[in-house]
């Protein structure tokens, strides 16, 4: 799994012109599932997602997770991240699961993310969404689940 972490003050996600996902301060996941990913994947990036640092604490250093701030979430499917770009100009999408594998693990993802009681929203899987943001800082981290090991 590759995921983009990014800090928000905002965030939300519309699909045929309705918001169908809405949050305040707190974290937006754009979530890329590869063929070869498992359940082992999503827990892994969900503990390190709910307890990454990137909020700052009262002398605004870094110190404090989404957790700790009570913030809210946002995940978008995004398949386009597991593209592989190395050959020719146009990225090919062929690792990226499909969706009888992805939807069931974007769906753990999600409800683990919620299992921590922060509210937690999301787009609709496979639609043309229109994502809009308010990027705190600007804090962007992108995470791999392959770094586990």
């Amino acid at each position: 799994m590759k995921i983009v972490v990014q800090r928000v003050s905002e965030a939300s996600v519309k699909v045929e012109g309705s918001i169908v996902g809405e949050i305040g301060k707190g974290l937006m996941l754009l979530v890329g599932i590869d063929e070869n990913d498992e359940k082992t994947d999503a827990d892994w990036l969900v503990q390190k997602i709910l307890n990454l640092r990137i909020f700052g604490d009262e002398d605004d250093k870094l110190n404090l997770s989404v957790k700790d701030i009570s913030g809210e979430i946002l995940c978008i499917s995004q398949f386009t991240l597991i593209a592989d770009y190395k050959k020719g100009n146009r990225p090919s999408f062929i690792k990226a699961a499909k969706p009888d594998k992805a939807i069931p693990l974007f769906d753990y993802f999600k409800e683990e993310i919620a299992r921590s009681g922060l509210k937690t929203e999301s787009g609709i899987f496979g639609a043309d969404m229109k994502v809009s943001l308010v990027n705190d800082g600007p804090v962007t981290i992108v995470m791999d689940s392959i770094t586990k090991n």
